[in-house]
């Protein structure tokens, strides 16, 4: 007989199988007992954590012989399933057949009902590399198939898929499986191998696993390979360039001391050792984690990668503060290694960063010089000088309490400018010629318009060319507070008076309120007109205004600046705002 990969070998045949995504299995099993078995299901998540699995197992239980939801893996139907050659079962890799032709041969087979099964079900594994035009051609079959067909997708990507699409199925986000669910079942795979294990090397096989299942038995078929009937933690270390904990707090009591040529010399023989530097730097974290758990808590329980001796050891020289200061500079190091091109130079200015990481010394108190004696006053002058009252202080109306912590600024595209324009401030000699704002009603709810992140970015760059205009239009914003009680007028000034110009170009206004209800409010395509309107009272011309909220601002801007530094952002020649249509 052919050999089987351990990942196939052990795949999971009934629900009760599978490692992990409970939530899931036990939606799916209900859902199939009760008959409210939807047409079109979406499984997403990371790679190895058991979609195209519940797929299949969800394709066996509705056509098992036994009865709807049973998986006996005994009758024709489950085993030509569990084999991969069932003709209700259909497997379609998106990866290769992504066009509308593939597409629309599906489409014209699924009109045919089940040979073998009740269902025909169709898995469509990385369903995001579909093009648009086959997703497009599947979209009316996906909406309303024949009541005996179901899709299931599959992706690692779902934010590539299409929102028709996603809106069209019921959505399961399959999570990384625990690493205590993926070290009890590879005990149990190697268990039923008959091979001889170290705990510390299935964690180690955990460890790298990071969540997948597949990954963790293909790692463990590796190490098997390698080492033969018994499996060492030094066998995985050595095949996968790893170091043991022993070595990695070596290298941290050479950081402690301060011994430069030392810890260098270490760093060098980890990587003429295979070790990989990016994974070397979590670990440190990892360690210096469990340190921080176990000076605060004793309990050697809630570690995951020390043992309380090494603990023991290693909170005996660095302390609380110490540590703090160690994990802020290698979570910088592990958040610049995707930037640089030379990771290893990075991590040697990280560990002489931490070689010169000193303990906090408390300040001593500077002695004060003795005060002299008071001399006593005479009676008489006591009594003729009068000791005036402190006055008290009034709070006045403009205090802020001392609870209110201000909010941070929102970044600004523009060096130049310092600070926010205070509500009191100056308004322009311009003024708003509130009569030509036909439109002014503001609605609560409706349909929204929605930028890409493509096209938001593409305004941030045209922006660079009307800075001096964005600041000009910062300055006449504050002209909308005195409009806030207006009779007409009054509710669309209040709206746009908590916003912020925060990107502006011919074609488009990037407006930032601080809450996501204004945002949305903002972004009704029934208030589009009334906010033109104000808008270009403000500016002299017309622009379509898109609102973000705070967290929008913040990620947009994180990633306009990435783009920037890698010098990867669009040429501002290149650019064709895609602005909704009819604005």
């Amino acid at each position: 007989m052919a050999y089987k990969a351990l990942y196939n070998k052990y795949r999971p045949q009934t629900f009760e199988d599978v490692v992990g995504q409970q939530g899931i299995v036990r939606t799916l099993h209900n859902a199939i007992a009760t008959g409210k078995i939807a047409h079109a299901y979406l499984f997403s998540g990371p790679r190895g954590t058991g979609k195209t699995t519940m797929a299949r197992l969800f394709a066996k239980a509705l056509n098992c012989d036994k009865g709807l939801g049973q998986q006996c893996n005994e009758c024709e139907n489950c085993r030509a399933v569990t084999e991969g050659h069932h003709p209700d079962v259909v497997e379609i890799d998106a990866a290769s057949n992504n066009g509308v032709d593939q597409v629309r041969e599906l489409i014209d087979k699924v009109r045919y009902a089940p040979i073998k099964g009740r269902y025909k079900v169709y898995i469509i594994d990385e369903v995001h590399m579909m093009s648009q035009g086959a997703f497009n051609a599947l979209l009316k079959t996906l909406e309303e198939p024949p009541e005996e067909v179901i899709f299931i997708l599959a992706t690692t990507e779902p934010y590539k898929v299409l929102p028709t699409i996603l809106s069209r199925c019921q959505r399961f986000d399959f999570s990384k499986i625990d690493d205590p669910d993926l070290k009890r079942n590879l005990i149990h795979v190697l268990e039923q191998e008959g091979v001889e294990f170290e705990e510390k090397a299935v964690d180690a096989v955990v460890t790298l696993a990071d969540g997948g299942m597949r990954d963790a038995l293909s790692i463990l078929e590796q190490v098997l390979a390698y080492s033969g009937d018994k499996m060492t933690e030094g066998d995985v270390l050595t095949l996968f360039g790893l170091t043991s904990n022993l070595q990695k707090i070596e290298l941290l009591k050479l950081v402690e001391e301060g011994d430069v040529a030392g810890v260098l010399g270490k760093l060098e023989a980890f990587l003429t050792g295979g070790v990989d530097i990016k994974r070397l730097n979590s670990s440190l974290l990892d360690i210096l984690k469990d340190l921080l758990i176990f000076q605060k808590t004793g309990d050697e329980g809630l570690m995951s990668t020390l043992s309380e001796e090494e603990a023991k050891d290693l909170a005996s020289l660095i302390l609380p503060k110490k540590a703090n200061k160690m994990i802020s500079l290698l979570l910088k190091a592990q958040n610049d290694f995707r930037n640089v091109s030379n990771i290893r130079s990075l991590f040697e200015l990280t560990l002489l960063q931490l070689c010169s990481v000193e303990e906090e010394v408390a300040p001593q108190p500077i002695p004060s010089a003795p005060r002299p004696t008071p001399t006593p006053k005479p009676v008489e002058a006591a009594i003729v000088e009068e000791t005036k009252p402190e006055p008290k202080v009034v709070p006045q109306a403009t205090d802020v309490p001392s609870f209110v912590a201000p909010k941070a600024p929102l970044p600004t595209l523009d060096p130049e400018e310092k600070k926010e324009v205070a509500p009191d401030s100056v308004p322009t000699e311009k003024g708003i010629d509130v009569s030509s704002i036909k439109e002014s009603t503001i609605s609560n709810e409706g349909d929204s318009y929605k930028l890409s992140d493509d096209d938001v970015i593409n305004i941030m760059v045209l922006s660079k060319d009307c800075r001096m205009e964005r600041r000009d239009l910062t300055k006449a914003w504050s002209q909308l507070e005195a409009l806030k009680g207006h009779e007409t007028v009054g509710n669309l000034a209040t709206l746009l008076a908590e916003g912020h110009p925060f990107a502006l170009c011919k074609e488009a206004l990037l407006l930032t309120f601080d809450f996501t209800r204004l945002r949305n409010k903002a972004n009704i395509k029934a208030n589009q007109p009334a906010i033109q309107a104000m808008v270009e009272q403000l500016l002299g011309r017309k622009v379509f205004v898109y609102a973000l909220d705070r967290h929008d601002c913040n990620k947009y801007y994180t990633n306009f600046t990435n783009l920037e530094q890698l010098n990867r952002l669009p040429n501002k020649k290149d650019i064709e705002l895609k602005l909704p249509e009819g604005e």
